[in-house]
């Protein structure tokens, strides 16, 4: 039977999940009744590659095609029958098949060793808090890394776990040298990827085959795939989607690209696939295409009919894994960082709260694009319902949001529908550190199966913030920061250096609210990023405004994104780029806090004009709640067990009640007078069986009034109430 589109991911993303884009497509298609067949090339190449097969394979064609080797793969070629032997249980281990292998692997003389381990006596302080499935899945890690710097330097200088020739696809204004790269003969890794693609095809028989390529490292794979298959199957039309074409190829205009693809579709991918597939099967023309490229009158034209609407998030459908080899991913730990660990670690459903950017404003981003400027939110109960076939689908309850920013309204929903259906989910994503994340709201957050948030802080300067125009300061970060912590939800800040007008002093003093943040606690992970200017961002389009110049005005033929250009004030950013990193990898392990910032440049930097106290200031000014009417009541503990007694003092008898709370963890007493006992008896139980149905603060106020005949203020404010507050009373 004909499949109507084979959808491909190309070598390579993740190895631990796959990435999602596909999965969202064949979801849509589903609503549509195209029949839709999925893959993720990448994985399939690494197991092929990564086994006691591919491993033979491998080591017979190095013997026979190289000569002279570095001391690094002599020593691996010498280890050859070690490798050989173990692969199949590393992988199998990291795979969750075989988790009693730890024990081997943290042993020495398990598995063979060659240069990546030589970082390990600096990191086995990082372990000391580890288990040992954690310090086994790094060692395996390095091991799989070992192997993959024999093939770089042995059969394929362009391999990379997850960054596949990505210099060819970076910043590559010119399609010349992957062009030239693409008349050589295939690689080694090639010719793997190519006997793995036919298979596909074969079992397929797809009129269409669609590329998802996020990535630059997905590119080369990506074009030698279509390549081979205009060769075999010339038959079968050819199209490229994703991150890559949405924000790279917006103006190409080299026709050669189109010996390659017949189409490429930019941004939402449901509409312009599904407008495709019908002119391609002959049931409409080439005018009822939308956001398409393609080669017409040997010219590259650009098609979008703008009748042809794009379909709302309700309409998309649920993603649909099926036909990806979900039991087969790897698990990796690379780097000691918790947030990229999760990246790297464990498999993920992939899903989205909200289309676009609720917030679209930051100047270094692609908010012209309508992928972050078309903002559209999906509702609570419809992404709560996703989540739950998700579940039922892949049998994984682990979920993370892929929005650019996740708003804080939606997220309160979503945990509010998480907990009704008493679903056991953990799950994580993308945020603005913004006021709205109160303590309550992250401690419902956190309830609901929250683990972690990453957001950017960006530069923690206010002035370069504000130019950012990013909506937060510095000390709202801070409070923001210390509430996830507080709630338990680990907190992951991308960071950035060099952004236009920054100074050194502004660089340096940026640090030291890092270091304060990170000593302090409210931050647990981080990452430096330097500025790069792009060309659908305010500041890529309007370069003066931000005292930065182009380093040329020309307009490649093929990708066209990333922007050389200069500071008019000659600031250099790049001498700061190893200093911030080792510090950041220093202070995410709780050490260093005592040394100068000076000592981490070799050259010399301003002293910093931040106070030391500067951050244990802001969280120590925290202004008492105001509450509000309307902001609703939760309540995320059990219900009480009541008990009455009469206290009596200077000869005055006063009736008590004691209210007993039974948590996960430990028995909690409260004690009221007797009326407030009852009141929050009755009320609470009207909450819990309410099933999440919240009431406000004001019906809450009028409840306790009605029934005490007393005034609210005073209990709400009191220690029995605060009790009740800290312990799962929520105001939202």
């Amino acid at each position: 039977m004909k499949t109507t589109i084979t959808l491909i991911t190309p070598p390579f993303t993740q190895l631990n999940t796959p990435y999602p884009a596909t999965a969202y497509l064949k979801g849509f298609f589903n609503t549509k009744q195209i029949s839709c067949f999925q893959s993720d090339l990448g994985i399939e190449v690494i197991l092929a590659l990564f086994s006691k097969k591919g491993l033979t394979e491998l080591f017979d064609y190095v013997h026979e095609h190289t000569e002279e080797v570095s001391e690094n793969t002599h020593r691996i070629l010498a280890l050859e029958q070690e490798y050989i032997s173990t692969v199949d249980q590393v992988i199998s281990f990291l795979q969750g098949k075989n988790p009693t292998l730890a024990h081997a692997i943290v042993q020495e003389g398990f598995l063979p060793q060659a240069s990546r381990f030589e970082q390990l006596e600096e990191l086995d302080w990082a372990f000391g808090a580890m288990g040992i499935q954690d310090k086994a899945k790094h060692l395996a890690t390095l091991y799989l890394e070992d192997l993959s710097d024999l093939i770089t330097e042995t059969v394929d200088s362009h391999f990379g776990f997850s960054r596949y020739a990505e210099r060819l696809g970076r910043s590559a204004h010119s399609f010349d040298e992957l062009y030239s790269c693409l008349q050589e003969p295939v690689t080694y890794v090639d010719t793997i990827t190519l006997s793995l693609l036919e298979n596909i095809i074969k079992e397929s028989n797809p009129k269409i085959v669609g590329f998802s390529v996020p990535f630059p490292g997905n590119l080369y794979s990506s074009f030698r795939c279509a390549q081979w298959i205009k060769a075999n199957y010339p038959d079968i039309k050819i199209s490229m989607g994703g991150g890559f074409p949405n924000t790279e190829l917006r103006s190409l205009s080299d026709v050669r690209v189109f010996e390659f693809f017949d189409f490429i579709t930019l941004d939402d991918g449901e509409a312009p696939v599904e407008c495709l597939i019908n002119y391609v099967e002959g049931k409409s023309d080439i005018t009822q295409l939308k956001r398409t490229l393609l080669l017409q009158d040997d010219k590259v034209v650009y098609i979008n009919n703008p009748l042809i609407q794009d379909y709302k998030q309700a309409q998309v459908g649920t993603p649909d894994y099926s036909d990806l080899r979900l039991k087969d991913y790897i698990s990796v730990i690379e780097i000691v960082n918790p947030m990229h660990r999760m990246w790297s670690d464990g498999r993920w459903n992939k899903l989205t709260m909200a289309h676009g950017c609720y917030w679209g404003k930051c100047t270094f981003c692609d908010i012209s694009l309508d992928y972050i400027k078309i903002y559209e939110p999906v509702a609570a109960k419809q992404i709560v319902d996703r989540m739950e076939t998700l579940v039922e689908q892949t049998g994984e309850t682990g979920f993370h949001f892929v929005d650019e920013a996740a708003p804080p309204a939606l997220m309160r929903e979503v945990a509010l529908e998480i907990l009704r259906r008493k679903l056991t989910v953990s799950w994580w994503t993308n945020i603005r550190f913004e006021k709205s994340f109160t303590k309550d709201l992250c401690r419902l957050l956190k309830a609901s199966g929250c683990i972690a948030v990453s957001g950017g802080l960006e530069v923690a300067s206010d002035r370069l913030l504000k130019l950012i125009d990013k909506g937060v300061t510095v000390a709202q970060v801070a409070r923001v920061n210390r509430n996830f912590t507080e709630a338990g939800i680990l907190v992951h800040a991308y960071l950035m250096y060099g952004f236009p007008t920054q100074t050194a002093q502004e660089t340096i003093d940026s640090l030291e609210m890092v270091r304060q943040l990170f000593e302090l606690g409210v931050m647990q992970s981080g990452f430096w990023h330097q500025f790069a200017m792009t060309a659908h961002s305010p500041v890529g389009m309007n370069p003066t405004d931000y005292n930065v110049s182009k380093l040329s005005e020309d307009i490649g033929s093929f990708a066209n994104n990333d922007i050389a250009h200069r500071e008019n004030s000659g600031a250099i950013h790049d001498k700061f780029s190893m200093g911030l990193r080792k510090s950041l990898f220093n202070y995410m392990h709780g050490l260093c806090f005592d040394w100068s910032l000076n000592d981490w440049f070799d050259f010399k930097v301003p002293k910093t004009s931040i106070a030391p106290d500067y951050i244990y200031s802001v969280l120590e000014e925290d202004a008492i709640p105001n509450y509000k009417p309307n902001q609703k009541i939760v309540w995320i503990g059990s219900l009480p067990h009541l008990e009455f007694y009469t206290k009596t003092k200077k000869g005055r008898s006063f009736e008590k009640a004691i209210a007993v709370f039974y948590t996960k963890k430990e028995t909690i007493s409260v004690e009221f007078e007797r009326i407030e006992g009852e009141w929050f008896s009755v009320f609470v139980e009207k909450l819990v069986q309410g099933n999440f149905k919240t009431l406000t603060y004001q019906e809450m106020k009028k409840d306790f009034e009605d029934f005490t005949q007393e005034d609210f203020e005073p209990f709400w404010y009191s220690k029995p109430c605060g009790v009740l507050r800290d312990m799962a009373l929520l105001v939202l």
